[in-house]
C-alpha cells in the first residue's frame, strides 16, 4: 500500500508537467495564429446565396501556374507571405445571415396605398426603392411598384419589371410589407395626396405627419424616393428592412441575371480580379466639374452639357478646387499609380465597371500599359449577348453591379451610389475586401511625383500604404479579425 501510495505521488507532478506543457502549446500556437498574414485574394469564396453565388475555385493543388503565380506575386513585396489556400477555408464559411431576419409581426392592416416615382440611375433608384419599403411599414401601407425614372440624364425606357425580378421582390417582402403589381381599378379615380417627402427624415415624421394624411386619402403618392429616410436613429427592424429589400429582394430580372453570372464566370477564368468603379465618363465629369487632365476643348464640351443641363444646380465650378477638397473622381493615370503602389502586379485582372470613359483609349493608355488584362462587358460578351440591354443605361449599370459584387477586390474611384451599394452589399454577404482610395491626400502625392519631389516605387508606395491601412473594409460582423502587415497596412481575412 506504501509503495503504492509513492508512486501516485509521484505520478501528480508529471501529470501537471504535462498539462502545463499542453496548455502553453496551445497558448503557443493562438499566439503565432494571430500574426500569420492573410493573402490578398484567397482562391476559395464564400458560399454566397443566390443571385450572387460565386463559381468554386481550386484549390492550391488544382490551380493553374499562371494562378498560382498571380497568388504570389499579388501581396506587396514588403509584406509577409500568404498563407496557403486550403488553410482558409475555415474562415470563407458563410455564417447565417440571422442579423438579418424579418420581424415576427406581419404586416397590419392597410391604412391605404403608397405609390412611388423613383429618381436618377439605378443605384440612386434601387436605394429611393429600399426607403421606400420601410416608409411603406412605418405608415402601414400597401406598396404598390415603384414606377423608374424615365427623365434623368440617360432617358432610359425601362420599366420595373426589366430590371428587377419583380415576382421574387413582392413575394421575399411579404412578411414585412403587402406590395402589388398595380394600383387596384376601384382606387384609380380616387384623389390622390402628392407629396414630397421631407429630405433624411426619421419615424416621427412618418408616424404622424405623413400618417395622418390617411384620415382624408386612400392613396399617397411620393413624388420623389431619393434621400427621403434618416440613415441614423431608426429601429433596427426598420434598419434591417431596408437591407433585406436593397441585397435581397431587389434581385435582378432572370435575363440581366444570366447575363451577369456569365460576364463573372468569364472574368473569373483570369483569377481572382479587381473591380474598378472607373467613375470617368462624360456626365460625371460634367457634373463635377472636374476637368483635371483634360484639353481645353474637352472642358469647354463638358461645361457645355452642365449648362444646357437644367437640373444640374450648380453651373460655375473651379476644378482645381474641387479635386485639391477630394471631390473629384480619381484619373485613369492616377488610378494606375494607386495600384502600382498598393502592390498590385501588372498581371492583375481588372474589370471596369463604368460606362463609356470619357476620352477613350487617350485617357486610358497610362492604365492599360500598366495593366494590360484590362476588361470590360464590352469586351467580355460580343455584341449579339449584350445587344438586349445595350439601349438601357440601368441594365447596363446592373451588369456592372454584379460582377462588382463578385471580386476579390472592389476599388471606387468615387464615392457615388454604384460605390456605397456594392460596398454595402459586399458586406452584407459577408464577402471580400473593398478598397476606399483618399482621393484629397493622394491628389497631393500625385502631383509630388508630377513635380519631382516624390518618386514613384518605395517612396510612393510607402506613403500610399500608410494613408490607406485603415481604408481597406471587411464586414466586421463576418471577420472579426484585421490582419495586419509588417509595414502596417492592413488586410482582410
Amino acid at each position: 500500500m506504501m509503495a503504492q501510495a509513492k508512486r501516485r505521488c509521484r505520478a501528480v507532478p508529471v501529470m501537471r508537467k504535462m498539462i502545463t506543457c499542453a496548455i502553453c502549446a496551445f497558448a503557443m500556437v493562438a499566439v503565432l495564429s494571430v500574426h500569420v498574414h492573410v493573402q490578398v485574394f484567397p482562391s476559395r469564396v464564400p458560399v454566397l446565396p443566390d443571385p450572387y453565388k460565386l463559381p468554386t475555385t481550386t484549390t492550391q493543388k488544382g490551380m493553374t501556374e499562371q494562378q498560382q503565380s498571380w497568388s504570389r506575386e499579388v501581396v506587396p513585396p514588403h509584406s509577409k507571405a500568404p498563407i496557403a489556400p486550403h488553410q482558409l477555408e475555415s474562415v470563407n464559411a458563410v455564417p447565417a445571415l440571422k442579423l438579418w431576419k424579418p420581424p415576427s409581426n406581419p404586416p397590419g392592416e392597410s391604412s391605404g396605398y403608397l405609390l412611388v416615382h423613383t429618381n436618377g440611375g439605378l443605384n440612386q433608384m434601387r436605394a429611393g426603392i429600399c426607403d421606400m419599403v420601410a416608409v411603406a411599414r412605418i405608415i402601414n401601407a400597401t406598396l404598390v411598384v415603384p414606377e423608374l425614372d424615365k427623365n434623368s440624364f440617360w432617358q432610359d425606357t425601362s420599366i420595373f419589371s426589366d430590371v428587377f425580378d419583380e415576382d421574387y421582390f413582392i413575394s421575399s417582402l411579404a412578411s414585412d410589407v403587402k406590395i402589388v403589381r398595380k394600383l387596384p381599378k376601384d382606387m384609380s379615380g380616387v384623389t390622390k395626396a402628392v407629396k414630397h417627402f421631407r429630405s433624411w427624415s426619421g419615424m416621427d415624421y412618418y408616424k404622424e405627419e405623413i400618417s395622418s394624411l390617411w384620415e382624408d386619402y386612400k392613396v399617397i403618392r411620393a413624388a420623389k424616393s431619393d434621400s427621403r429616410l434618416a440613415n441614423n436613429n431608426l429601429p433596427p427592424d426598420i434598419q434591417k428592412l431596408r437591407c433585406r429589400a436593397c441585397y435581397e429582394a431587389l434581385r435582378f430580372s432572370p435575363q440581366i441575371e444570366a447575363m451577369g453570372k456569365l460576364l463573372v464566370d468569364r472574368m473569373r477564368a483570369y483569377g481572382p480580379y479587381i473591380a474598378l468603379h472607373l467613375r470617368y465618363e462624360k456626365d460625371m465629369l460634367a457634373f463635377s466639374g472636374c476637368t483635371h487632365g483634360l484639353s481645353v476643348a474637352e472642358a469647354d464640351e463638358l461645361k457645355k452639357i452642365r449648362d444646357d443641363t437644367s437640373y444640374w444646380k450648380i453651373k460655375d465650378i473651379d476644378s482645381e478646387e474641387q479635386r485639391s477638397k477630394g471631390y473629384c473622381p480619381l484619373t485613369p493615370t492616377e488610378v494606375a499609380m494607386f495600384l502600382t503602389a498598393l502592390g498590385y502586379p501588372s498581371n492583375t485582372p481588372i474589370y471596369i465597371a463604368a460606362g463609356e470613359i470619357y476620352g477613350g483609349d487617350a485617357h486610358m493608355g497610362e492604365l492599360l500599359t500598366r495593366y494590360p488584362l484590362l476588361m470590360s462587358k464590352e469586351k467580355l460578351a460580343s455584341v449579339e449577348e449584350l445587344e438586349p440591354f445595350l439601349k438601357h443605361a440601368s441594365q447596363m449599370a446592373a451588369l456592372d453591379y454584379i460582377v462588382s459584387v463578385a471580386s476579390a477586390v472592389f476599388i471606387p474611384t468615387y464615392s457615388g451610389n454604384m460605390a456605397r451599394a456594392v460596398e454595402g452589399h459586399r458586406r452584407y454577404l459577408g464577402h471580400q475586401k473593398t478598397v476606399t482610395p483618399d482621393r484629397k491626400l493622394l491628389v497631393r502625392l500625385f502631383d509630388k511625383v508630377e513635380r519631382g519631389k516624390l518618386r514613384e516605387g518605395r517612396p510612393l508606395a510607402t506613403r500610399v500604404i500608410e494613408l490607406h491601412k485603415k481604408r481597406y473594409v471587411c464586414p466586421h460582423f463576418y471577420f472579426e479579425v484585421i490582419m495586419q502587415t509588417n509595414e502596417g497596412a492592413c488586410c482582410c481575412a
